[in-house]
């Protein structure tokens, strides 16, 4: 993958990719862990780098949902979007919302040729969603009738 990019193949590169391919959504200090795990000693400068290069030759993708540090994962070119837990934080991929990329129109494309489109859905996950199913008290009382 790496020489296909135009990319030397070095052992940071190749730790940082396979730390992306195995651990999707991770974020930068993550991927250093693991990266450190795995290969020994790399510096936070080196694995930012790579990330860069990386995302450059388009081999990863970059993400950032609101309130959140960026993330990388390996699924690239096809435009897909994210569900984002608001109570845990855990990140999901969803196929592109309708037909191919970019799977959505602007109302106005200010005469842009629009080639992708990032959509990240919020809400909460299974586990989350159990166990807070407790009733919203507002909405309770309006079911009551009382205000």
């Amino acid at each position: 993958m790496l020489r296909a990019a135009a990319l030397r193949v070095t052992r940071p590169r190749l730790a940082v990719l396979a730390a992306v391919h195995a651990h999707p959504h991770a974020d930068t200090d993550s991927l250093i862990d693991v990266v450190r795990r795995d290969s020994g000693e790399v510096s936070h400068q080196a694995v930012y780098n790579v990330l860069g290069s990386l995302t450059a030759a388009g081999l990863v993708r970059r993400f950032q949902p609101e309130g959140s540090v960026a993330r990388y994962e390996a699924r690239v070119g096809d435009n897909h979007h994210h569900l984002v837990c608001r109570s845990c934080g855990a990140i999901v991929d969803v196929d592109c919302a309708v037909g191919s990329a970019p799977c959505l129109t602007a109302s106005d494309d200010a005469g842009y040729v629009i080639e992708e489109a990032e959509v990240i859905y919020w809400g909460r996950c299974p586990t989350c969603s159990r166990t807070h199913s407790s009733p919203d008290p507002d909405r309770s009382a309006a079911q009551r009738g009382t205000p």
